[in-house]
């Protein structure tokens, strides 16, 4: 099981990594399209549907790294049990709150495809469809989180924390990196 999650959260971050190559090229497609005359029909709106897909389908892939902003003034200074029910209730309303914000996309995205929702666009597409990439990203980052919820409930260091400097080098090579410390 293990094996399989990890390899969701890898390709997630492929995925965005797919899209945000997708803007480039269309970006570049764009502009240098207007010194030829040549016009990529609703190029703009492709583009921002591949920034939304990009955003929320990489952010499973950054949380599980630990690359992901997140305040840990309060859980650095903690440790023992205090620290893991710290983590405990930080995962908790974590959860909460993105399978709040996944059901309530996964309903605008169900409501564009019984309604039949379009794009206002020169290129006319079912809105779900766009849709869909933010609810897969959020649905991803929600199984990461349960995910997290589990190794720290086990009693083991979240996958997201990074093990202490050992020498300090090693923190000096972290801090220039722009890794974590």
């Amino acid at each position: 099981m293990r094996m399989v999650l990890d390899r969701l959260y890898l390709w997630s971050g492929y995925a965005a990594g797919a899209f945000l190559i997708a803007i480039f090229v269309l970006m570049m497609l764009l502009s240098v399209g207007r010194e030829f005359n040549l016009n990529v029909a609703s190029g703009d709106d492709f583009a921002a549907w591949s920034l939304v897909a990009m955003a929320f389908l990489g952010l499973a892939h950054t949380f599980k790294r630990g690359e992901m902003i997140r305040v840990g003034l309060l859980l650095e200074r903690l440790s023992g049990r205090p620290k893991q029910v710290a983590e405990l209730i930080s995962l908790s309303v974590a959860g909460a709150f993105i399978g709040y914000f996944t059901w309530q996309a996964g309903q605008l995205a169900f409501d564009s495809w019984r309604f039949g929702d379009m794009s206002q666009g020169v290129v006319v597409i079912p809105l779900w469809i766009p849709q869909f990439g933010m609810v897969a990203g959020l649905a991803i980052l929600l199984v990461g989180i349960v995910d997290e919820l589990v190794v720290v409930l086990q009693g083991r260091r979240p996958t997201y924390e990074m093990e202490p400097a050992a020498t300090p080098e090693e923190l000096i090579e972290r801090i220039a990196s722009g890794g974590g410390v």
